[in-house]
């Protein structure tokens, strides 16, 4: 296995999840953050435009995803349907990916053509931030990921953290690479890289013991105010809790220059 998913020679919308799609609440199911990533895939691939990029992509989880060939499509909503934000810079995009059972995700993304030449807006306007440092804490069993399956999500990542861990309740600093490409014979984009490392802001801010509670994200929303460069991003995560069985992450986002925007995730909690 060289990819995560391997598209299909007679069929360009079809794609085969290899197992390092499983994730760790069932060994049927995909990890959130593969799917999401193909998503971002087949967005960047929607009628591209030459300057334009993605400043949000909302992912809504329909349910589990099965370790099952995926069909994908994507298309850009027409100016004339979208009242709120018509014109040539804006444009909304709808992307999908189904099973045999039916859609399995649904995204929505918008797609922004930046203005020429740059905005002249003061420096200390600009966003600003620490960005975390790249030294890690000494590896420790609380850094593996807690999954049952020799091959995983978490076997196709490499995490560094610096603060915090999987197993370790709380907040969590933690940098993350993916080690093969979403697509077999396709590069990494910026979109992809950032979809996948942000559906870890719930697993490595977790604050509830994972052998008793799950808490799974029903979305994944990423706002980028800065294309990411660079094969590492950053998560700066919190997750916040409540006893009704709902909570929120919260992922600040990061590359090797600065912050780039933020990732959160509606969670839902429960007891195993």
């Amino acid at each position: 296995m060289d990819a995560f998913y391997l598209p299909d020679s007679a069929a360009p919308d079809l794609f085969h999840p290899t197992e390092l799609t499983r994730g760790p609440w069932s060994p049927d199911a995909q990890h959130g953050g593969a799917p999401s990533a193909l998503l971002g895939y087949v967005i960047d691939r929607c009628e591209p435009r030459p300057r334009s990029r993605v400043a949000r992509v909302t992912v809504e989880f329909l349910g589990p995803v099965p370790i099952a060939p995926l069909r994908a499509e994507a298309r850009v909503i027409p100016a004339e349907a979208r009242v709120a934000q018509p014109g040539r810079n804006v444009e909304l995009i709808e992307a999908a990916l189904s099973s045999d059972r039916g859609p399995v995700l649904k995204a929505t993304a918008w797609r922004l053509r930046p203005v020429e030449p740059d905005l002249d807006i003061p420096t200390e306007m600009l966003p600003t931030g620490t960005r975390p440092g790249q030294a890690t804490v000494p590896p420790s069993p609380d850094h593996d990921f807690p999954s049952t399956q020799p091959v995983g999500f978490h076997t196709g990542v490499e995490y560094r953290f610096v603060s915090g861990a999987f197993q370790t309740p709380g907040p969590a600093v933690c940098w993350i690479r993916l080690r093969y490409p979403i697509v077999a014979g396709t590069p990494i984009s910026p979109l992809q890289r950032t979809l996948a490392a942000a559906d870890f802001g719930n697993g490595v801010s977790s604050v509830l013991p994972w052998g008793r509670y799950f808490f799974i994200n029903t979305d994944l929303t990423v706002t980028l105010h800065r294309e990411p460069v660079g094969e590492w991003i950053c998560l700066d995560a919190t997750t916040y809790p409540d006893r009704s069985g709902i909570g929120l992450a919260d992922s600040h986002l990061f590359d090797q220059q600065g912050p780039i925007g933020r990732g959160t995730q509606t969670l839902l909690l429960g007891t195993r």
